[in-house]
Order: structure tokens, then sequence, then C-alpha cells
């Protein structure tokens, strides 16, 4: 029977069992051995289901945060101290959440980039014909919140850059 969620003792156990094989394998001089498949099949999916949460799943590169959640696993995943916590699942979530926001941030500098270049290259205020399907062609904006999102993407990336700014002079101040 296929589970679909990630048990988190197992999670924990398989986690702590990989970490004593590294652990060994360093005393004896050889490189880690390879990631169980269990931690892999857990990291995919925590993703996945992340993917599928509200605030996520509205966007068209779900599967690069998905990949980027998993591949901030595998780098980090040394860095779990059972020592601090016995919560394995709420430690990959968190990291795989954050992976999240800077992929959708990443895609949005890009759509910022490619907004901007139609905007100055003036495509923005030509009109494009589509057949309506009855053998006639209606007129529609190809692109109608362009400038709200240059306008939005803009205002926020000035409102970061004043309040770095800020904790600089504080800083330099103090």
């Amino acid at each position: 029977m296929i589970k679909h969620y990630v048990n988190n003792a197992d999670f924990l156990t398989a986690l702590l069992e990989y970490k004593e094989k590294c652990t060994t394998a360093k005393t004896k001089g050889k490189d880690d051995p390879q990631i169980p498949n269990y931690i892999g099949e857990c990291f995919l999916k925590i993703a996945s289901h992340l993917s599928r949460k509200p605030n996520f799943s509205s966007y068209s590169f779900r599967d690069e945060m998905v990949s980027d959640g998993i591949e901030n696993c595998l780098m980090y995943f040394r860095n779990f101290d059972e020592t601090k916590s016995k919560n394995p699942f709420a430690y990959f979530t968190q990291i795989i959440y954050f992976a999240f926001l800077r992929r959708i941030m990443k895609e949005k500098k890009h759509l910022y980039v490619k907004y901007k270049a139609t905007e100055q290259f003036g495509i923005l205020n030509q009109f494009e014909y589509v057949e309506d399907g009855s053998g006639g062609s209606k007129q529609f904006e190809i692109y109608e919140n362009i400038s709200e999102f240059i306008h939005t993407f803009e205002e926020n990336k000035k409102n970061k850059q004043i309040n770095t700014l800020k904790t600089k002079g504080l800083e330099k101040f103090i």
C-alpha cells in the first residue's frame, strides 16, 4: 500500500540511520553513501503536497518550485540537528517553503524583464486581431496589466532599497 503522507517518526529514523552511515564512511575514509530512496521520496512528497496549497497552486512553474525545494533539501539535510528537534518534517517543509518563495521572486524578475522590454519596444500599444469563431475578428489589447505589474515591481524594488539604506545608515550611526 502506497502512503501519501510522510511519517515523521520513520523519516527521523531514516535520517539518523543515514547520518550514522555517513560518519562510519568518513572514519573509514570513504565517500558518503547514496541517500536512501525513502528520504528522497519524503522530500518529493513534502514538496509536491506543499505546491498544491492555495498560495502556490496557481503558478505555472510549480514543477520548477518542487525541483528547487528538493534540491535545497538535498543541499541542507546534513544541517538537521536531531538534538534540537525531533521533527524533520517541519524542518524540511520550511526549507521547501522558502525555496518556493525564492523561485517565485526569480520568476517575477524574469517576467519584469520581459514586460519592460515589451514596453520599451513600443509593443505595448499595439493591438492584435483574433478570430471570434463566427468568421469575423475582434480586436483586443495584447497585455492588460503589464504597466501595473511593472509599476508594482519597481515600487517594491525602490522600497526595498530605501529600507536597506535606512538600516545601513542606522548601523553607521550606532
